[in-house]
């Protein structure tokens, strides 16, 4: 029964306690301000070429290329802690809800979709920059 009782303790010791963890800079609320900057110019400039009759892949270049130059030129300290991840689903999040609709994209899987499609063609037109850097 003592065998018992000690088992229980140790695992709830073990279990129940909390872990130590490091808080990452991704959490911090300028980074997260940044991100919403550069995603909400993003879809600004996505958007605005759809409309203004450009091809989805015409529109997703300029748009990179665009705001790849404006990052780039910002003397903002955070941006080297931006997840081109993160900052990837944030972009797509925002375009598909602002003008998603326009081009046949809506919900989780136009999100997705245009998640991996901002990737491979963030990759092809700036293979040597990061968007964060």
């Amino acid at each position: 029964m003592s065998r018992l009782l000690i088992s229980f303790i140790f695992f709830a010791i073990v279990f129940l306690s909390p872990l130590s963890t490091f808080a990452s800079h991704t959490s911090d609320p300028t980074v997260s301000l940044l991100q919403s900057r550069i995603s909400k110019n993003f879809s600004k400039k996505f958007c605005n070429a759809i409309q203004n009759g450009l091809s989805k892949d015409e529109a997703m270049t300029s748009a990179i290329v665009k705001t790849e130059n404006i990052v780039s030129f910002s003397y903002n300290p955070q941006k080297k802690w931006i997840e081109k991840e993160d900052l990837a689903n944030q972009i797509s999040i925002k375009v598909i809800n602002d003008c998603g609709w326009s081009f046949g994209l809506i919900g989780k899987e136009g999100i997705d979709y245009f998640n991996s499609y901002f990737l491979e063609i963030y990759d092809k037109t700036t293979p040597d920059k990061k968007l964060s850097s």
